[in-house]
Formats: C-alpha cells, structure tokens, sequence
C-alpha cells in the first residue's frame, strides 16, 4: 500500500511524498493505518530515482518509524520545471520543506547517492531537524569534469525509447556498457523510472535536468559538510559500488559521529541489490540513534 502526500518544496515546486506500508491486517480502517507514528525517517533516492525504489525499506520501517520516502524534484511525480532550479540549496531546502510539513523532525535521514549528500548537508545546516544519518554509497571526494562528460554520453547513448519493459530491463541489466556482468536488479530498478509514450517507455525525468542536477556537485569536494554533521551516522557501502572502501573510511572518520558498514554482493544499488542485508547493516545503528 502507498499513500501520496503532497508537500511544496523551495520556490513552490510541488513535490510527492509517500508512505509505504504493507496492508491493513484483521479488517482496519486503511486511511487510519496511513496515519503513522514513531519516530521520523526521510529518505532520499539518488539521481534519476525515485521515492519507489526505497519501497522495502520504507515498509519494513513502517512497523516502528514514520518513514516517507521523497520524490525530490525532477524526479518521480514531482513536478520538472522546465526553467526550475536544480542547485545543491534547491535540493537541500526541499527536504527541509518536507520535513517541516511532514512533522517528521527531528528525523533520521536516509539518502543513497545524490540523496545522501543532500542529507548530509542538510543535517550540517539544520542540526536541530536531524538526529540521526545513513550515506549510502555516495562520495565525498570532487569527481570532475571528465565524469560529467561521461555521464553525458552516456545518456545519449540509450537506445530511446524502449519498445518494451523488457527491453528496459535487459538493456541495463546486460546490454549498458556500463553493465560489467548481468545484473538483474539494475534491470528493474531503471524500469521503475520508465513510463509509456505513444512512441515507447521513456524515462520519467529529463536528461538534461538530471545534468544539471549533477553539475552542480560533481567539481566540489563535500568534506567540509561532512566535518559539521553533529548527529549520529553510518556511512555504508556496496562491496563493488562507487564508494571505495578507503574513502568511505575516510568519511567515517571525518564524521565527528561516524560508523561503518559494508554490504557484501552489492554495487551501488545497495538496498535495491541486497535488501535484506542492506536492512541488517542499518537496522541496529537505527536503534541507536537517540529519540528527542
């Protein structure tokens, strides 16, 4: 079961939060099981994710936590604003918005990639909405210009639009020069991101706005954000992700709260990849984490 709320986010681009929760037992009222209580939990996709790939966490939170997963701008059923900005303080004061009219603070902050940078500078800025962070394999260190060049080529390089689903799926489950040996779970989460057009599937998100979204981080180092973020966090990542394991470690150490984890058989897709192990690394640093 999924219950949309819709929040407003920085110069008033409307965006879709969700509730994830498994259905109603024993015949209950399911807008009242939609009404959750606990502690807060935010999380953030990545670029080009959205808010239904954090679905099995959200659910399993559920039980426990207020957990709400964000579609951030430019992504899932928020809105795209052509002429929208797509800056580092836009994607920042939207999860402030969200989590001011959500109720949620003080929250933990779950991101994985662009979204872990986007918590983590937001628990750096506003400390008092923040008690707790996960960084699922996301960066600190400046990637460059060469990375963004690749990125861009990269896009254009698919085969828009896919006549099917399948087609999505194998495509960048095995057919994606990126694709080092088949990988199933890729396949489906990019299929989660794909709608039908008159011509195909096409992604729900614009190239160029992700681009955008991209260039705004990819030339700066974040270890400076890092060093501010006063509230407990865990730095996780994929064995065969983007994150290797000296930097993360790195961060770990930077952070004046850090811990670590390591998810085996994961690339960068951590909670998409190994949900279960994924949860498992998460689940007792979640237990920590102090309730104000």
């Amino acid at each position: 079961m999924a219950r949309r709320i819709d929040v407003t986010g920085a110069d008033g681009v409307r965006l879709a939060a969700w509730e994830f929760a498994d259905p109603p037992k024993g015949g209950a009222d399911p807008a009242e099981a939609a009404t959750r209580s606990g502690p807060g939990v935010l999380l953030l996709h990545g670029l080009m994710g959205r808010a239904s790939h954090w679905a099995s966490t959200a659910r399993r939170l559920s039980a426990r936590y207020h957990a709400v997963a964000l579609d951030q701008r430019g992504h899932g059923r928020s809105d795209k604003p052509p002429r929208g900005s797509f800056t580092r303080d836009a994607y920042v004061d939207d999860a402030e918005a969200a989590l001011d009219q959500l109720g949620l603070g003080p929250t933990v902050l779950i991101g994985h990639a662009m979204g872990a940078l986007t918590a983590w500078q937001l628990a750096a800025k506003r400390p008092d909405l923040v008690r707790g962070l996960i960084i699922c394999d996301m960066r600190a260190s400046a990637l460059g210009a060469a990375s963004q060049r690749e990125w861009a080529e990269w896009f254009k390089a698919w085969p828009l639009p896919f006549a099917t689903l399948a087609d999505v799926r194998k495509w960048f489950g095995e057919d994606d020069p990126w694709v080092e040996r088949p990988n199933p779970a890729r396949g489906e989460f990019y299929a989660e991101v794909m709608a039908e057009s008159p011509d195909g599937w096409r992604p729900v998100f614009d190239p160029e706005q992700m681009l955008r979204s991209r260039e705004t981080w990819v030339f700066d180092a974040h270890w400076e954000e890092l060093a501010q973020v006063r509230c407990p966090a865990l730095v996780v990542r994929g064995l065969d992700g983007e994150l290797g394991r000296a930097e993360a470690q790195e961060m770990v150490r930077v952070l004046p709260h850090g811990q670590y984890a390591e998810v085996a058989d994961a690339g960068h897709l951590v909670h998409y990849d190994q949900p279960e192990t994924w949860l498992a690394a998460i689940e007792p640093f979640l237990d920590s984490v102090p309730v104000d």
